[in-house]
């Protein structure tokens, strides 16, 4: 019943509406900064090698919130999350993460504007903001019930997204690949975390700032060797993506086939899932970063949409369309496996672990800061201790659970984190474009 119950509003808040939302939203603001976070892309990666240290209020590098937003945004969404997408709406399903990545960029952008320009300091001296604190400061009095849904929404999605389906996904790939115990694993991830976690989001920003980026750049020089490997294969990949973007494509092998909408679908939800564009989870890191200027942190924050989806999971999606294994039937964790494996014996399997794992790790690092600041705007700074210590003992639970229903779950309070972050962002939309016009004039000056 209770499956029911979540599937049908499931089916809801990711049904039609939620997509026009977040692709509207998106395409709103992109039109209203004139293309910016397009146009300016280059600087935005000028500003994140500056930004390796710190420079004005702020409790972290601007470098560092976004490999601590980065730590939490790339992990199961990436490999076994494409992978999903593509199973449940074929090679079409990619194109659409492509147009929720583009257009999400504007939306990181201005959230991230957002969240610099209304932080606050706790009394602990730490800068804490996000969706929450925008919308308590930003908008008038009758709307702050948004921000305390949001605030509730996403200290629950981060048990579900940022910790225990973390957990059980690399325990998941690693009792497959080197047959260890669910529970050895969860155990091992939960001690790791306890380390980094109880020393707060500088230990965390710290472990991120070394960790995403090589463990990325690895992952993503993996994929390229298989896309060299596969290059005479690569034309028909891009063929089927933008061909069944736009038509229906028939079973074949194992794929049931997928109509147009079910690429739409699984594409957008899949990118969202994977970039968390428009679900306010990474403004939080972001509000950390030692800048004065909200724009400058708006800028280095979009480029999480771009690394995330159009290098990191186009590798991934390129790499199982390329393969030809996309129409064996297998799906998310496996799938990807399975591709790399068929480009690289012996050997390929193993990337995808390892990868997973990481990645999966980074994520339930982020994750925790995300739902811990939330956990803190409702209950206050004493609750932060309890929370630590529940969210470490949530990871070896969520390695030995099985999860069918709490994948629904999350993805469900994912939408619903997503629908009042949203709403702030368009009424506080002209802000965001107030604070831009002024910063590049005065750059042309």
């Amino acid at each position: 019943m209770l499956n029911d119950l979540v599937s049908s509003l499931n089916g809801i808040v990711w049904g039609p509406l939620m997509l026009v939302l977040i692709l509207g939203t998106g395409i709103y603001l992109m039109y209203g900064l004139a293309f910016m976070p397009l146009r300016r892309l280059g600087y935005s990666f000028k500003l994140l090698w500056q930004g390796r240290h710190k420079e004005g209020e702020g409790d972290i590098a601007p470098f560092n919130a976004l490999m601590t937003s980065l730590a939490a945004t790339i992990g199961t969404g990436n490999i076994a999350g494409v992978a999903t997408a593509i199973f449940l709406g074929g090679p079409g399903a990619l194109f659409w993460m492509w147009c929720t990545a583009l257009v999400g960029m504007a939306t990181k952008y201005a959230e991230a504007v957002l969240a610099v320009k209304y932080r606050e300091v706790d009394s602990k001296g730490m800068h804490i903001g996000g969706p929450m604190f925008y919308i308590k400061n930003g908008l008038k009095p009758h709307w702050s019930w948004l921000g305390t849904c949001f605030a509730i929404f996403g200290a629950l999605a981060g048990f579900g997204i940022g910790n225990t389906i973390q957990a059980n996904s690399v325990a998941d790939v690693i009792h497959n690949t080197f047959a260890v115990p669910h529970m050895v694993t969860g155990i091992v991830m939960a001690v790791l975390a306890a380390m980094v976690l109880l020393g707060g989001i500088k230990r965390i920003a710290n472990v991120a700032g070394k960790l995403v980026p090589m463990m990325a750049l690895a992952y993503v020089s993996a994929g390229l060797v298989i896309l060299i490997i596969n290059y005479q294969a690569l034309p028909h990949a891009f063929s089927l993506i933008f061909t069944h973007a736009f038509t229906p494509i028939a079973a074949t092998g194992g794929f049931a086939g997928a109509a147009v909408w079910a690429a739409i679908r699984f594409g957008v939800a899949r990118g969202i899932f994977s970039n968390e564009a428009g679900l306010g989870s990474a403004p939080i890191a972001h509000a950390a970063a030692s800048t004065n200027s909200p724009v400058q942190q708006g800028s280095i924050a979009m480029l999480g949409t771009f690394i995330d989806t159009i290098i990191v999971c186009s590798i991934t999606g390129l790499v199982i369309i390329s393969s030809g294994v996309w129409s064996s039937g297998e799906t998310g964790a496996s799938l990807s496996s399975a591709a790399f494996e068929a480009a690289l014996p012996g050997f390929g399997s193993y990337i995808v672990t390892i990868g997973l794992s990481v990645f999966a790790f980074t994520t339930i690092l982020g994750w925790s800061f995300y739902s811990e600041k939330c956990v803190e705007f409702l209950l206050g700074e004493r609750a932060i201790t309890p929370f630590r210590y529940l969210w470490i003992i949530a990871v070896p639970v969520g390695a030995t659970a099985s999860l069918d229903f709490m994948w629904l779950v999350a993805d469900t309070l994912n939408a619903l984190m997503a629908i009042p972050n949203l709403i702030a962002l368009i009424l506080l939309s002209p802000v965001v474009f107030k604070l831009t016009k002024e910063h590049f004039s005065k750059a042309k000056v």
